[in-house]
């Protein structure tokens, strides 16, 4: 990860020395010799430092008040460097909002050490205890600084499933799974790169826009070939995971897998990182499928923009029960809810409730739906008496719900998958 200094210094030499002894592969620093040229840089680029020197028109003390109150959300550190070695002039600057003082002239060594020293600091105070990646915090400020660098892509990365995999294989396993993923990403990422967290399951990469597509295909590649060796053998075999839910009930659920969706063009129209948040939202929609990873890049001509439907494309359900008083509850509880209950299948419900009969021949309709791919999508809850949960999951139910069981029960499972 690149942390990014700012040293504001008016004098023609003195900064460039500066800027020799911090650029390196972790550190990279910027010269801005007024303090308007300072806080234009302070407010796109959020350096994680500022070095302020007392060359500038104004006393030290004041701007660095000035700095604390204009950056109080992203707080960098401040090293104040002066040709004083006044003890009171010391106090007043840091009492002022610097975190360090330094007088000048300075050693070379002394000046590199204290740097990279407050930096590790302030980067280990924010690393993430499970996975050692920066929080969303540096993960915003490598996101600002993508949008005005040239040559910059953006990359967001989800893991799907991983909450239903840690309650099959616990949360310890599915720790393990995002470790790998990340050393995964490290192997494949350039020194100048930033990998960093959005929250538990979502990360941001920033990385050169021409390698952005190929790390995106070897992300995806690698994970998929890795991740079945977090499974047991039965369930490689039988394709899925299988989860006992609330009221004993079966549900069958995909693998663990990773969607990118990627920028890499068009960031002069992005003009806060929320805007390139929900750019990036859209885009790895548009990567979703059946199972397995996949990822998505917008370029110039592409654009997730309304391209894809909402989490809850309607509130349609469709019952297929043959005990009529049964199906006439279902309707009655489902609409109280505000759920429209249609009354044809070819009017593409979210959710169907399917009684598998008493002797699973009602089984044959779920494989109908499953291979349809007009029903691509649908989720298919199937209630039955025999107990037969892994003959009724394999023939492409999404949940098993044995009878009889509670009207409220049903109704929860239908708003868990409306809120999928």
């Amino acid at each position: 990860m690149l942390s990014t200094v700012l040293i504001i210094d008016k004098r023609a030499e003195l900064p460039y020395k500066y800027k020799k002894c911090i650029d390196g592969s972790d550190f990279r620093a910027v010269i801005a010799q007024n303090m308007k040229d300072g806080f234009e840089k302070i407010q796109y680029m959020e350096p994680d430092m500022i070095i302020i020197s007392d060359s500038i028109d104004e006393p030290l003390p004041y701007f660095c008040r000035k700095i604390r109150d204009l950056t109080f959300d992203t707080r960098p550190i401040i090293i104040a460097l002066s040709k004083s070695a006044d003890i009171s002039d010391r106090i007043e600057a840091l009492e002022s909002g610097a975190d360090d003082f330094l007088s000048e002239p300075v050693n070379t060594e002394e000046f590199k050490s204290r740097i990279k020293a407050h930096l590790r600091r302030d980067i280990e105070s924010d690393l993430d205890t499970k996975t050692l990646l920066p929080s969303l915090k540096y993960s915003k400020k490598a996101m600002k600084r993508a949008l005005v660098e040239d040559n910059k892509a953006v990359l967001e990365i989800s893991i799907e499933n991983l909450k239903e995999y840690a309650s099959v294989y616990t949360e310890l396993a599915a720790d393990k799974l995002v470790q790998t993923f990340i050393a995964i990403a490290k192997s494949a990422l350039d020194a100048e790169d930033f990998i960093g967290h959005i929250n538990e399951t979502t990360f941001i990469i920033v990385t050169n826009k021409y390698s952005a597509e190929k790390l995106a295909e070897f992300l995806t590649f690698a994970f998929d070939t890795v991740v079945p060796k977090f499974y047991s053998e039965k369930d490689v075999n039988r394709g899925y995971m299988l989860i006992d839910g609330d009221k004993h009930a079966g549900m069958r659920v995909n693998f663990v897998s990773i969607l990118i969706g990627g920028v890499v063009d068009g960031f002069e129209n992005l003009k806060n990182i929320n805007l390139l948040l929900e750019r990036l939202y859209e885009v790895k929609n548009l990567a979703k499928v059946t199972s397995g990873s996949n990822y998505a890049i917008e370029r110039a001509k592409l654009s997730g923009k309304n391209a894809v439907l909402s989490d809850i494309p309607n509130k349609k359900v469709y019952i297929k029960e043959s005990d009529a008083s049964l199906a006439y509850l279902i309707r009655m509880a489902l609409e109280l809810q505000g759920y429209d209950v249609t009354e044809s299948i070819t009017d593409i419900p979210s959710v169907i409730i399917a009684d598998s009969g008493d002797t699973l021949d009602g089984l044959n309709f779920c494989r109908e739906i499953k291979q349809n791919l007009n029903y691509s999508g649908i989720k298919l809850i199937v209630t039955s008496t025999v107990q037969d949960k892994e003959s009724i999951l394999a023939a492409g139910a999404d949940l098993y719900l044995p009878k009889p069981y509670e009207i409220s029960d049903l109704i929860h499972w239908v708003e868990y998958f409306m809120k999928r």
